[in-house]
């Protein structure tokens, strides 16, 4: 049963200090987010124009001109707020407050005297407000809109923007709902954000209209189709055709089985959905969550927990068809798996959950990103060859270089925002249990007085203290997660050896914990060969390397040309070289003893090609593409 929990802890009540994620912390503040925000402006040579803040001038009268760029231009400085508000509380800048303050001024100047906001059509079609919610995206942007108001308030106690959006979505229930115009989101989003603006302010309505949109969700499939036959003009040529699963339109959420259409779109769907059955109690939706969630990660999950298996409709396909040089992975789809794990996280805690968070969060998103935090990837392949990804179907988006901006640059904002808000994924608290669910570096204040203090060298070691540095004054629960992957750990208290009740993937040690209390969780770091079920063509007779919650990928850079040419014997054994500061900005990498099939100038011939005994390495996936253009396999013949 799906239970309300206390909120997972706030960015303001953990603190990061992680040699790992730490790093990419400071990479994203210190550099990415002043860095998109000179694309927002238009300010860096040589990249795709954005045209977003300009778009925001001319909508409040500010500046003259025409609107440019895609029709949701707007989430990307709502995004970007976002990931500054997190940031803010993680690094406090006076100067990137006043540039964040200057553009909410913007956005109030911009908005219309009824509420409504969004440039697009402020600008060029005013005319056609709500009546494309198919693919205009007006909702989807009141909902980024939405969360970077709260978040900002939160951060900072400013309340112009929260005023802003909660006009905003005032307007939208004003219009839609029971006995109003009947609409849904194309786009999925603003349902989370009504969910999170609710506990904001209080205020029951964003709630209903919350509950609203998911409940009628699927109740008439054709709901897309009528409307664009009905409303006498197209933006879009497959206004009429595009299926109902694309836009998770199909049949109603408590009905679905399988995880279908948009990626992105359908995790912020199942975000808002698990959110909901947990604040409302409900069994059902809460059971559609728990089966969605088994079909995404049993059959339609990439090893790097990247989803979205084409670039038609940026979309899942069907169980076990996971292509690895055509995997579309989008970085926000990745992004949206964290989101969805951690609600799932709250409403029900289960080590499965966190375990695929981890899992996205140290493989599927931060590979979204150059190490420098400047050059972004939209697809994230599990396969890779510059020869070939020039003649893509989506030559921006399949590449084999990351790009320094994109005609749709919703990915960098996006993955901006999870990082700098990571310290509320890594602790939450039910009733009288405190759960560790990352091993990220940290300091956690919990809602019940007690100060707990994480410290490693994780995702290289697998050592970990946890230092009570203030106790709550009575016993409670630390629950600590035992991953999926580890089957061998332990665990010291004092430097005694603990008794834990195992519960649902967590090792829970319950006593009245005094300041100077010292838990030791050691974890065991081997490298280890994965297996895809054998129904994955793309995988068949292949092996792909972990360590930890690492997956590895074979650079040319390393390995030669021609990847598909090696081979890793299943008897060769595969050893953790010592950690490298001086690469790829520090990693371990993994070595081994393999094979090159050596060709014979022949394309066909009646014998196998001879074979040489070559040294093999492997890095993480995350950090592939740093080293120049080359090709890239995660899965290797075995």
């Amino acid at each position: 049963m799906p239970h309300k929990v206390d909120l997972f802890k706030t960015v303001k009540d953990v603190s990061v200090n992680d040699p790992f994620f730490s790093r990419i912390q400071n990479v994203v503040i210190d550099q990415m987010i002043p860095y998109q925000k000179r694309a927002l402006n238009d300010e860096i040579p040589d990249v795709k124009k954005s045209h977003c803040i300009e778009n925001f001038r001319i909508a409040a009268g500010q500046s003259t001109g025409e609107y440019y760029g895609r029709v949701f231009q707007d989430s990307d400085l709502a995004k970007w707020i976002e990931a500054v508000a997190y940031s803010l509380v993680v690094k406090p800048d006076p100067e990137l407050e006043a540039q964040a303050d200057e553009a909410i001024d913007l956005i109030g100047a911009a908005q219309q005297e009824d509420g409504y906001l969004n440039t697009y059509f402020t600008v060029k079609e005013p005319e056609h407000r709500w009546q494309n919610l198919a693919d205009c995206h007006e909702m989807y942007c009141a909902g980024h809109m939405t969360e970077a108001g709260v978040a900002y308030y939160l951060a900072t106690g400013k309340d112009k923007l929260l005023k802003i959006v909660c006009r905003l979505c005032d307007h939208i229930e004003r219009r839609f709902g029971p006995g109003k115009v009947y609409g849904l989101p194309g786009h999925e989003e603003i349902e989370l954000a009504l969910l999170r603006l609710y506990r904001v302010t209080g205020e029951k309505k964003y709630l209903d209209l919350a509950k609203f949109f998911i409940d009628e969700r699927g109740q008439d499939p054709e709901f897309f189709i009528k409307e664009a036959k009905n409303r006498g003009w197209k933006r879009v040529k497959s206004d009429e055709t595009t299926p109902p699963t694309y836009m998770q339109n199909h049949a109603p959420i408590r009905e679905m089985n399988t995880v279908e259409g948009h990626a992105v779109r359908c995790m912020y769907l199942l975000t808002a959905v698990a959110d909901l059955a947990a604040e409302t109690d409900d069994d059902e939706l809460f059971d559609a969550c728990k089966r969605l969630w088994e079909n995404m990660t049993e059959r339609r999950m990439y090893i790097t927990a990247g989803i979205g298996s084409t670039a038609w409709g940026e979309a899942f396909t069907r169980d076990f068809d996971l292509p690895n040089d055509t995997a579309y992975a989008e970085t926000c789809a990745a992004v949206g798996v964290c989101f969805f794990a951690r609600q799932m996280l709250e409403a029900e805690p289960d080590g499965r959950y966190a375990d695929v968070m981890e899992r996205a969060l140290y493989n599927g998103t931060i590979s979204g990103m150059q190490l420098d935090g400047t050059k972004f990837f939209y697809v994230n392949q599990l396969e890779a060859d510059p020869h070939m990804n020039a003649d893509a179907y989506y030559d921006e988006e399949y590449s084999a270089e990351r790009t320094g901006w994109y005609d749709c640059a919703c990915c960098p904002p996006n993955l901006a925002r999870l990082m700098t808000g990571l310290g509320g994924y890594i602790w939450s608290e039910s009733g009288d249990v405190l759960y560790s669910h990352l091993f990220v570096g940290s300091t956690v204040k919990a809602g019940n007085g007690a100060e707990i203090e994480l410290k490693g060298n994780y995702p290289w070691e697998g050592n970990l203290t946890y230092t009570v540095k203030k106790g709550a004054g009575k016993a409670f629960k630390l629950a600590i997660r035992q991953p999926g992957w580890c089957e061998n750990v332990k665990l010291t208290v004092n430097g005694a050896a603990a008794e834990a009740e195992e519960v649902a993937g967590y090792l829970v040690l319950e006593r009245d914990w005094q300041p100077g209390d010292v838990i030791r969780y050691e974890l065991e770091l081997t490298p280890v060969r994965v297996y895809a079920d054998p129904r994955v063509r793309a995988d068949a007779g292949c092996v792909a390397l972990m360590r930890g919650p690492v997956v590895y990928a074979f650079e040319g850079v390393d390995n030669g040309p021609d990847l598909s040419c090696l081979r890793l014997p299943k008897d060769a054994a595969v050893t953790a070289l010592p950690y490298d500061a001086n690469l790829l900005e520090g990693v371990v990498a993994l070595q081994m003893t393999g094979k090159r099939a050596v060709p014979d100038g022949g394309l066909y011939g009646f014998d196998a090609a001879q074979e040489e005994d070559v040294t093999l390495k492997a890095v993480p996936y995350y950090a592939w593409a740093n080293r120049g253009s080359n090709q890239m396999r995660v899965w290797i013949r075995e």
